[in-house]
């Protein structure tokens, strides 16, 4: 069984292209089953021989899962792992059948992404205050960054100076499967950029002086533009404590990089962007992808007309309704 884990993260890597964080979590999930296999609580014969695994195996394995109190959600992408890996092996000969694909997947509650309101995207943006050092100034730029594009965690942690284009407002991002597309990029988030490069000591490993055409800004360099403090590109765990732990300071709730991308789109789709407009910016391979986002922008419109027409059904204390002047 290790052989032919190793062999479709190999495949995943080298043919698909997949992500550092993808590769891990497919890594993870292989694991993890392959461990639960080889355990006591497989009561299908504990042989983690790839021919012999079964359909009853995975739902005991997925039984297993819920007994060990994962989320639906996870249980749902592990076995879409399984599926996956199933798929691969059928390709190269090893098995005949999906035992993966007779399994059903966990029905899954619909759970809206949470959203942060305009005000509390606007005082996250400003909390990280970028003269009090490196650090700080890194997170501004990370906030504004992931607000302004709504980048995937991890194609901002791969973010390259060169991906830049300061003179367009265009960023180049590197998404699913290695697929790049250009998205805008905000003169405020490319301002904490350069704000960011100008304090840092490692800001730049070549750039040509000609360029800079604000003294005190950085508009080139090379390298990673999110570094950490070996000088070493800044990872995307990193991304995500830093957006935590500003969130928590706010007491605004638990923010995470997708939170700010479905922020991103949802006030996009307040101010009247096109649905497809907001898929290119996404990444997203179909628009039914991007069309869960119309939900929460629907919840929230119903929501505000719940509160304030007075012919909703709400019961709303009259005196929150301002009085007409009479004419």
């Amino acid at each position: 069984m290790d052989d032919a884990i190793r062999a479709f993260i190999t495949f995943l890597d080298l043919q698909r292209g997949a992500s550092h964080e993808t590769i891990r979590s497919y890594r993870s999930d292989l694991r993890q089953f392959q461990g639960f296999l080889n355990s006591s609580d497989n009561k299908h014969g504990n042989d983690a021989a790839v021919a012999r695994i079964d359909s009853r195996t995975i739902r005991a394995y997925l039984g297993w899962l819920a007994e060990n109190h994962e989320a639906k959600s996870s249980q749902a992408r592990k076995l879409a792992t399984l599926r996956s890996w199933f798929r691969f092996l059928i390709e190269r000969g090893q098995v005949t059948v999906n035992p993966a694909a007779q399994v059903r997947t966990p029905r899954l509650g619909q759970r809206l992404p949470r959203v942060l309101t305009k005000d509390d995207a606007e005082r996250l943006m400003e909390s990280p205050d970028e003269r009090d050092g490196v650090k700080p100034a890194r997170a501004r730029a990370i906030l504004e960054t992931l607000y302004s594009t709504g980048a995937r965690v991890s194609e901002l942690a791969g973010l390259q100076w060169e991906d830049l284009n300061m003179d367009e407002g265009m960023v180049r991002l590197r998404g699913k499967g290695n697929k790049e597309r250009q998205v805008p990029i905000g003169q405020v988030a490319v301002n904490a950029i350069q704000d960011y490069a100008a304090v840092s000591s490692l800001r730049v490993t070549v750039c040509d002086k000609q360029a800079v055409k604000v003294p005190g800004r950085i508009s080139c360099g090379k390298g990673p533009i999110f570094r950490n403090n070996r000088g070493g590109a800044f990872s995307a765990r990193g991304v995500e404590r830093v957006v935590k732990q500003y969130g928590m300071d706010l007491q605004i709730g638990k923010v995470t990089p997708h939170t700010l991308r479905h922020s991103f789109v949802t006030h996009l789709l307040d101010e009247g962007a096109d649905l497809r407009v907001i898929q290119e910016l996404l990444g997203h391979a179909s628009l039914g992808t991007t069309q869960k986002y119309t939900h929460v922008a629907t919840d929230r419109l119903m929501e505000v007309y719940d509160q304030a027409h007075p012919r909703s059904g709400s019961k709303i204390p009259r005196h929150l309704f301002p009085k007409r002047k009479e004419v």
